[in-house]
């Protein structure tokens, strides 16, 4: 199936992927944009989890602040060399990570990082709201399992859906993003200041 170069040039600017993997992705979508682009998207997420294992210990550092100079925030975020580092793609992703923060205001960097008395805090609370919903007993730990994931995905930055476009959590725009550059990438830590705001012990 012959795919019209207009179609593969607008994949592009949706995914930034390459032309030949455009193509490939339209071909086996039969010249479906929609599926041509979640084509793309399994086959980032594929090859962002062959790079995960890799080393960063390149990137840079960047800030934000909002308007007013009220609200700032500080991010590290890492890849595998200084070529990369330097690249717009990459600093335009770090600059969208330092504002995605200031706005959704995360906090933890992933789901491993809540700390354990607090979860078990959250289930506790999610069971007791559970059971006086009235729901059957038999799907009580369902319920609470549910809130606890809405939980992660409200305090944990890689599993937030991403300010910019909500349709993508933060870990799949790395995914993304570590597909089109070809290295790993990874935020190595943020911190997040508000004007008069008191830091937790």
């Amino acid at each position: 199936m012959a795919i019209e170069a207009g179609l593969v040039k607008e994949l592009r600017e949706k995914t930034g992927a390459g032309i030949l993997d455009c193509q490939k992705a339209l071909t086996q979508s039969g010249g479906d944009l929609a599926k041509a682009i979640e084509f793309l998207r399994h086959k980032g997420l594929a090859t962002a989890q062959k790079k995960a294992g890799r080393a960063t210990h390149d990137g840079l550092i960047v800030s934000y602040i909002h308007a007013g100079n009220r609200l700032g925030v500080l991010l590290e975020l890492n890849c595998e060399t200084d070529f990369v580092a330097k690249t717009d793609d990459f600093q335009e992703l770090a600059r969208d990570l330092a504002m995605h923060i200031a706005a959704a205001d995360p906090q933890y960097l992933k789901r491993e990082d809540v700390p354990a008395a607090l979860l078990e805090k959250e289930k506790v609370v999610y069971l007791s709201q559970a059971k006086e919903s009235g729901k059957p007993a038999a799907v009580l730990d369902k319920i609470a399992a549910g809130r606890l994931e809405k939980f992660y995905a409200e305090v944990c930055l890689s599993e937030q859906s991403f300010v910019k476009d909500p349709g993508i959590s933060i870990k799949d725009l790395l995914g993304q993003k570590i597909a089109k550059l070809g290295e790993n990438i990874a935020v190595r830590r943020f911190a997040r200041f508000r004007l008069g705001e008191v830091a937790e012990e």
